[in-house]
């Protein structure tokens, strides 16, 4: 998609503030090599001084102990967002076909205006999606599923899959498979990374809330409820029938045994693992280790263990 251009008056108002400024901006860049009609942010002193010293045309900053009169500046709260909220503003909507001639999409699904679908992806069946979505190459979408506005599944994601549900038969030891004939639901503004996996309910519903941002690799097993503005890393491995509230935060390779609850605002890190049918709820506060415990409790534990040497 090709850019198109903003100028700084533009820019500052969709940002909330005024500026003196002239400039044209096309594209935004890192400072190394910015050029009149780029964009940067500078989230400290160091990186303020760097982006002065540079040809770039605007510069995103957070008014603090360094002042400056220079006009290319414009001062924010949150540099970053506000540098992302701008690259968005920067960019040309796609003018190629919504549906790739590769795509198969059954007659019965429905896709909401301005929804754009890659090369080799499978819609079945009574899928249903809303508008302005992207749903990359190599994407299914299985019988039922349901997608809200504005969703992004990148290539190679597979959702609305039957779940992993076996039920033992004690006598023989074999494996019957547990009816998956429940949905999955997708809200709005939710985006899905490359060859994630998200499996419909067994009998009731997985659900995804609305803007939860989910990274490559990640698997949600069925019935999991995942709320709104949750963060999921790479590779995370989420079992079934658990619940993750609004705000948390799973960084990678975390795991989750079935019928876990994590609370609202949780950060989990790295590789950090709950065993089944435990729960993790302190607002806000940051877990590590398997079982994952309070990061500072962790932190001590692993000092003992280094004096046991």
């Amino acid at each position: 998609m090709s850019a198109i251009r903003r100028t700084a008056a533009e820019i500052a108002a969709l940002l909330g503030i005024e500026t003196a400024s002239q400039a044209t901006i096309s594209r935004v860049s890192e400072i190394a090599g910015a050029t009149g009609d780029a964009l940067v942010f500078a989230q400290d002193v160091a990186t303020l001084q760097a982006a002065l010293e540079s040809n770039a045309g605007l510069i995103l900053a957070r008014r603090g102990a360094y002042e400056t009169d220079d006009t290319r500046v414009l001062w924010v709260r949150v540099p970053k967002y506000a540098f992302a909220a701008v690259a968005r503003e920067l960019v040309a909507p796609d003018d190629s076909p919504l549906q790739h001639p590769a795509a198969i999409v059954d007659l019965s699904a429905t896709l909401g205006a301005r929804t754009r679908v890659g090369a080799g992806a499978v819609i079945e069946a009574d899928v249903v999606i809303g508008a302005d979505c992207t749903i990359g190459s190599r994407v299914t979408i299985c019988k039922g599923a349901t997608l809200g506005d504005r969703v992004v599944v990148q290539s190679g994601a597979v959702l609305g899959s039957t779940g992993f549900g076996y039920v033992r038969n004690p006598e023989t030891g074999e494996y019957l498979l547990f009816p998956q004939q429940g949905r999955l639901v997708v809200e709005d503004d939710v985006e899905i990374g490359a060859n994630a996996t998200i499996d419909r309910g067994a009998l009731g519903e997985t659900r995804i809330g609305r803007g939860a941002k989910i990274d490559n690799l990640v698997h949600i097993g069925h019935n999991c409820s995942i709320g709104r503005n949750v963060v999921i890393a790479a590779q995370v491995g989420i079992s079934g029938s658990c619940v993750v509230e609004d705000g948390a935060v799973l960084a990678g390779q975390v795991g989750l045994g079935d019928h876990v609850h994590v609370g609202p605002g949780v950060i989990l890190g790295g590789q950090g693992g709950i065993f089944p049918g435990k729960s993790v709820t302190g607002p806000g506060e940051m877990y590590a280790g398997t079982p994952a415990e309070p990061v500072k409790d962790y932190l001590k534990s692993l000092a003992r263990l280094r004096r046991l040497k």
